[in-house]
């Protein structure tokens, strides 16, 4: 139970940035705390790591950017549920429960993530009257933060 719970997780986080928590997936997986089965063992390869590393530091940089499109966009939406599937197909893999249901939570994680942290991301900057990116990093520690504690319980 508490593994479909992780996977949930995983894709709120995806919900917050989409491409922070496959790429502590991968690291998790290249570490060896996860166990995945071989059509998903991909991930803990160096070049998936490496990949899924830079795309993460990539989309941690963009999202302060003026011109960045809302999570809430369909683009932006599409690439979270996903990226939450994903990472949450692989963490109820490892934690032997079927890649169906963590598929689903992790994509009903990532659509929860997605409208709640811009909800909780807005009324922040409004109520703290802090810039934007201020409350941006602290989003991006959040998700670095939990996206690494998740895997870790493995």
């Amino acid at each position: 139970m508490m593994t479909l719970g992780l996977a949930f997780l995983i894709g709120l986080l995806a919900g917050l940035r989409s491409l922070t928590p496959p790429a502590a997936t991968a690291w998790a997986a290249h570490l060896g705390w996860l166990k995945l089965p071989r059509l998903l063992s991909w991930i803990g390869t160096v070049p998936a790591v490496a990949v899924c590393t830079v795309l993460a530091l990539v989309e941690l940089t963009t999202d302060k950017l003026p011109k960045t499109p809302s999570r809430t966009a369909p683009p932006g939406l599409i690439a979270r549920i996903i990226m939450g599937a994903f990472a949450g197909a692989c963490l109820a893999t490892a934690g032997a429960q079927g890649a169906i249901l963590g598929i689903l939570l992790g994509a009903l994680g990532a659509i929860v993530g997605a409208f709640g942290g811009y909800q909780v991301r807005t009324r922040l900057v409004k109520a703290l009257g802090t810039p934007d990116f201020v409350i941006a990093l602290l989003e991006d520690l959040v998700t670095i933060g939990g996206s690494l504690w998740v895997v870790s319980r493995f």
